[in-house]
C-alpha cells in the first residue's frame, strides 16, 4: 500500500506517493535526491539529518514521509539564497567550523532554528543548543565561534532596528 504525499521542500512543491514506512531522511535522499541531509546514526542521536519542518529543527530520521505530508520543509539545500550563502554558512567556512564536514549541514540547521528564537547568545547557550548533534572531527571550538560570529551579527543588526524604531 502507497500513499500520496504532498509537501514543498525548499519552496518547490511536490507530490509523491511513497511506502507508509518511508523515513523523511530517505525521501529527501532517495526520492528528491537532495543529499546534503545526511544518516549518521539510524538512531536519532547525531544530529547529522536535521532539517526545518514548517520552520522549526526536525530530525528528519525520527519522521516518516508521510507524517510530513502538507508540511514546508528547509534542508540545507534551501538556506542558501540567489547564490549566497545564509550567514552560517558562510560563517562555518570563515571559522573554518567544519573539517570533514559530514556533520555541518545538521549543525547548520539547528544553529538557524536556535538563534532566530534567541539571537543573543552565550557560548554556553551556543553549546547547550547544538547538543542533539555531533562532530567527530573538529572538538566543537570553531563550529561554535561560526555561531558567535552570527549571533553577533544579528545581535548588531537587531540594535539597529530598535535604534531606527527609537528615531
Amino acid at each position: 500500500m502507497s500513499i500520496k504525499i504532498n509537501l514543498t521542500v525548499n519552496g518547490v512543491a511536490y507530490s509523491n506517493t511513497v511506502e507508509p514506512r518511508l523515513l523523511l531522511v530517505h525521501y529527501l535522499r532517495d526520492v528528491l535526491r537532495l543529499t546534503g541531509t545526511h544518516i549518521g546514526c539510524d538512531t536519532s542521536s547525531c544530529g547529522a539529518c536535521t532539517i526545518h519542518v514548517n520552520g522549526k529543527a526536525t530530525k528528519s530520521c525520527t519522521m516518516l514521509a508521510v507524517q510530513a505530508d502538507g508540511c514546508d520543509i528547509t534542508t540545507i539545500e534551501g538556506l542558501a539564497h540567489n547564490g549566497e550563502l545564509h550567514p552560517l554558512q558562510a560563517a562555518f567556512k570563515d571559522c573554518h567550523g567544519l573539517q570533514c564536514g559530514f556533520c555541518t549541514p545538521g549543525m547548520i540547521m539547528v544553529a538557524a532554528d536556535f538563534l532566530a528564537d534567541n539571537p543573543d547568545v552565550t557560548e554556553e547557550q551556543i553549546r547547550y543548543g547544538l547538543e542533539g548533534n555531533y562532530c567527530r572531527c573538529t572538538g566543537y571550538h570553531n563550529i561554535v565561534k561560526a555561531v558567535q560570529q552570527v549571533a553577533g551579527k544579528l545581535k548588531e543588526a537587531a540594535g539597529k532596528i530598535k535604534e531606527e524604531v527609537a528615531v
